[in-house]
């Protein structure tokens, strides 16, 4: 069974990308925060991160730099799933080694498609 982490600091998000993600055959686990994620990441890295940009602690793009920089046996896809939708940020995200993007809100057809895009759908 694939795998996913999905980190955001609002439970509600959680939730709902959860439920979408069970239901295309996905074990999910949570994370709050950045530094939760890269706590799980390198305790036992997931198929692909569901990653929210605006979080405390450590924010979408520090956790996508640290994950980078760690040594993490093999590294997980990550669409950032964020409301921050200038090109501008798209670009940021993508350079910083996001594989994919997704806009708040979402449903299930997006994440489908983005995960189909990511090889993992």
């Amino acid at each position: 069974m694939k795998t996913c982490l999905v980190v955001d600091d609002s439970k509600v998000i959680r939730k709902v990308a959860r439920h979408i993600l069970e239901t295309l055959d996905f074990q999910v686990s949570e994370a709050c925060d950045g530094r939760e994620a890269l706590d799980a990441c390198t305790a036992s890295p997931p198929d692909v991160v569901l990653l929210d940009w605006n979080m405390p602690v450590m924010s979408g793009m520090d956790f996508l730099r640290a994950l980078r920089e760690s040594n993490v046996p093999t590294r997980p896809k990550v669409v950032f799933c964020t409301t921050e939708n200038g090109m501008a940020y798209i670009r940021a995200a993508i350079e910083a080694g996001a594989d994919e993007y997704v806009m708040k809100p979402f449903d299930r057809d997006t994440i489908e498609s983005k995960l189909q895009i990511v090889g993992l759908a």
